[in-house]
């Protein structure tokens, strides 16, 4: 389907394309969706979504964004195809020679998104003459291209002899940068003479790692024992990572630390300052003397957790070492570990809500805007588009936009965090040829964050007005006998128009004096309006006679007036007595 300047009202028309192309040896299935709606002041808003693997090389077809959205390649030429996008431009391309959307580098999901699914590029493509735009989605998935890591080589133990059979000891989870199937599938234990591997499964759907005491040690035997962890994901072909863990096997620690709460829970204020105290997290030891001494630690390996929080060995105290920003994380699930002297452990979660105070203004960016509109233009003619985002969340992150009063524009929001300024009224240039419009854009936080922006419109000038003379006629004298070429009066007519629209012209109508044309009485200047004689009158053959000029403007059609000249010849004693 191919809309241009049409105005129609279509409810909803979504085309599904399925494209099957071989990458890497596998098949990649892509996936092309278009949402497509006309809005009633007069520019498109359509949406197409992609699915491509992550990886592809430079140059990669994504899908035909022309065929997709029903445009031909000569509007994408004609209206000067662009992409928009508030993020970095830098992963697609269009190329509209060709009507398609290009990689433009290559794109590696883990980056772009971390562990966040599904991991997409959300942009828009803008066109002019007329203005439309189409929110395009491409989803990049993920491919088997990170093996499972556990953070540490090796890791070390220290296990009483007297460990009792069951004693569970919580090991390292590894962390696989993919997602989905190629994620981290399982873990394995070798060798399994004195331990055995248990998974235990989460809410979140992570799993503890665990590793029992499945037959007594012997120290006076056996002093030290080596075992490998193995983490192998799920992804065709498998990967994997591997851990050394070294136990060392003490005397007669009996009791484990046990934690007061399995799950602890703290809310903090975003932009809090650092040392804030977030929580305190308490474990008891029923051994005596050195076996019961507790040192707390924090698990995590792969994110951001140790650079934001710190928790005191001795005392189970967590504060704040790093800044918090809610815009990027939401929440923080911290996992601790609680170990006596002799190597037992027991482990906790903390989760950390962080809670949005109103830090960001409401960023207004210009879409697409017109700097000269014709005084003629029709109401509802789009002027400019803008696109409004604030990063807080809830009422903090809500924004409107207004403009000034008593001005022949409105805003109108076309879409979520989208608005047009359309005309409103009928545009005078002759009233107004300037118009200075300044956009401003309210948060609904407490206090309200605003920013804002002025645009400026010139109007162009229409022939819209007719040259008015300062009389509506004209009476004048001159005496008999006078001098051919004498300059006998002046008119003027002004245009309100501009430029070449009020440049006046004088022209003589044609008409006659006693059988006469009048021309061989009298001329007009065009230029100036002033009326010479083009002959010597006489006063005893004519006494008086009238004519009309017409004032003409320069506009395309030209514009005209009329006005009637009367002139009187006045008598001289050049007759003697007969």
């Amino acid at each position: 389907m191919f809309l241009t300047g049409f105005r129609l009202k279509i409810n909803a028309l979504t085309i599904r394309i399925f494209l099957m192309e071989n990458y890497l040896g596998f098949k990649m299935k892509r996936q092309a969706t278009l949402f497509m709606c006309v809005l009633s002041f007069g520019f498109v808003l359509g949406q197409v979504s992609y699915t491509i693997p992550e990886e592809m090389p430079k140059g990669s077809l994504i899908g035909n964004i022309a065929h997709d959205l029903g445009l031909q390649i000569k509007r994408l030429k004609e209206g000067k195809a662009r992409i928009f996008t508030r993020d970095s431009d830098e992963y697609i391309e269009l190329d509209k020679e060709r009507g398609v959307l290009l990689v433009k580098e290559r794109i590696d999901r883990e980056v772009l998104c971390k562990q966040t699914t599904p991991c997409a590029l959300h942009f828009q493509i803008i066109l002019e003459n007329p203005m439309e735009f189409y929110s395009i989605t491409v989803q990049i998935t993920d491919i088997n291209d990170n093996s499972p890591t556990f953070e540490k080589n090796k890791i070390d133990f220290k296990i009483s002899e007297s460990a009792v059979i069951g004693a569970k000891f919580a090991l390292e989870r590894a962390a696989d940068l993919d997602v989905g199937i190629n994620d981290l599938k399982s873990y394995a234990l070798k060798p399994t003479e004195n331990f055995v591997l248990k998974l235990n499964n989460n809410p979140d759907g992570n799993k503890n790692v665990e590793m029992v005491l499945q037959k007594p040690l012997d120290r006076e035997k056996q002093q030290q024992i080596n075992l490998v962890l193995t983490a192998t994901d799920g992804g065709v072909p498998q990967m994997s990572g591997t851990m050394l863990i070294v136990i060392t096997v003490l005397d007669v620690n009996d009791n484990s630390p046990v934690f007061t709460q399995q799950i602890y829970k703290a809310t903090v204020t975003e932009n809090s300052p650092i040392a804030t105290v977030v929580a305190t997290v308490k474990a008891t030891d029923a051994d005596e003397g050195t076996n019961s001494k507790i040192t707390y630690s924090i698990r995590n390996t792969l994110d951001d957790v140790r650079k934001t929080f710190e928790i005191n060995q001795e005392n189970g105290q967590v504060t704040l070492i790093g800044n918090m920003d809610f815009e990027e994380s939401r929440s923080y699930e911290i996992h601790l570990l609680a170990m006596d002297e002799g190597g037992l452990t027991d482990s906790c979660k903390l989760i950390v809500e962080v809670q949005d105070t109103n830090d960001n203004i409401p960023e207004i960016q210009i879409m697409s805007k017109s700097t000269v509109i014709s005084e003629d233009a029709i109401i509802n003619t789009v002027v400019t588009m803008i696109s409004i985002a604030d990063k807080d969340s809830e009422k903090n992150g809500n924004v409107k936009c207004y403009i000034d009063e008593n001005m022949p524009f409105i805003l109108k929001s076309s879409a979520s965090n989208f608005y047009s300024l359309v005309t409103d009224s009928e545009l005078d240039r002759e009233s107004n040829s300037v118009y200075n419009i300044t956009v401003t854009c309210c948060d609904e936080g407490v206090p309200s964050l605003s920013s804002s922006v002025t645009l400026t419109l010139q109007i162009s000038d229409v022939n819209d007005n007719i040259p008015v003379f300062e009389k509506n006629s004209y009476e004048t004298y001159v005496v008999e006998n006078n001098t051919p070429g004498l300059s006998i009066f002046t008119i003027k007519a002004t245009d309100a128009d501009w430029n070449q629209n009020a440049r006046v012209s004088y022209i003589l109508e044609d008409s006659s004096v006693n059988g006469v044309p009048v021309s061989s009485y009298v001329s007009v200047s065009a230029d100036s309006g002033v009326i010479h004689a083009v002959r010597s009158f006489d006063y005893e053959q004519i006494k008086d006679f009238q004519f009309r000029v017409k004032a003409q403007d320069g506009g395309s059609p030209p514009l005209s007036t009329n006005v009637t000249v009367k002139l009187l010849i006045q008598d001289q004693n050049d007759n003697p007595p007969q």
